[in-house]
């Protein structure tokens, strides 16, 4: 049995995952996306985990995706090929968690498809970001032109994407592709203490919160946004932790008068 490349542990209610294959510079294979799809499952599923991290290990955060084995593949083949690799980054896109990338070296091709999966990203000083598709001869995937368009806009996407630009930590957070940069060695511990806010509310809140800003992206009216809203907001005022708060914040003001 093949030794595992990734590395799955909770900190503090935050899920972490941890691309641990650094001599091929943590790029994706078959086996790593099956894992890194097991790996999420058995995050989600524990109910003390309130929000994911997605690092690499060594001096990359992902390089890629290894194809070779669709070199001689028949348009059918190529296509189920190509969806078992996404799967490596689409699984972080559809967790119902917050997700945070921790950018710590090159995010290339699908690696760059990792990072723009996630709700936040956070680069570190010797982060790189490259699409590089066209200069591989291959079309982009994975929905990586529609990610970065609604991240960044079309003229960076064009410049990253058609013009080959790369892009370091601090010209991501420039370009509004990361939430920040920040040195190296502060990286995960700034990740681990972002998603930790997360992770300390209500899971269900948290999750009904990140559902409803998806969903914004179909809204076309602030009176929409409003109806939107709505039952999530009566739904919360019903529950305990709302209760909570609420008297914790009265008992303040009383104490203070």
């Amino acid at each position: 049995m093949s030794e595992p490349t990734i590395r799955s542990e909770i900190v503090d209610g935050v899920g972490v995952v941890t691309l641990a294959a650094p001599a091929r510079r943590n790029a994706f294979d078959l086996s790593m996306c099956d894992e890194v799809v097991a790996a999420i499952d058995a995050l989600e599923a524990d109910a003390s985990v309130g929000a994911l991290v997605v690092t690499g290990e060594g001096s990359a955060f992902c390089a890629g995706a290894d194809l070779s084995h669709l070199g001689a593949a028949s348009d059918g083949s190529a296509r189920e090929g190509l969806l078992a690799v996404y799967e490596g980054f689409l699984r972080f896109a559809r967790s119902p968690l917050p997700t945070i990338a921790a950018v710590n070296g090159a995010a290339v091709g699908a690696g760059m498809n990792l990072a723009l999966a996630c709700d936040v990203r956070l680069a570190g000083g010797s982060a790189r970001f490259d699409t590089r598709f066209l200069q591989l001869g291959i079309h982009p995937g994975g929905g990586h032109t529609w990610m970065m368009r609604n991240i960044v806009g079309p003229q960076a996407t064009a410049a990253t994407v058609l013009f080959g630009e790369v892009l370091s930590g601090a010209d991501a957070e420039r370009a509004g592709l990361v939430w920040r940069c920040i040195p190296d060695d502060e990286l995960l511990p700034s990740a681990l203490e972002l998603a930790g806010r997360a992770a300390a509310a209500p899971r269900e809140l948290v999750e009904r919160i990140k559902a409803t800003i998806g969903d914004m992206g179909a809204v076309t009216s602030h009176t929409e946004a409003v109806e939107r809203e709505l039952g999530d907001q009566v739904w919360s005022i019903g529950q305990p932790a709302f209760a909570e708060k609420l008297a914790a914040l009265q008992a303040k003001i009383a104490g203070s008068s």
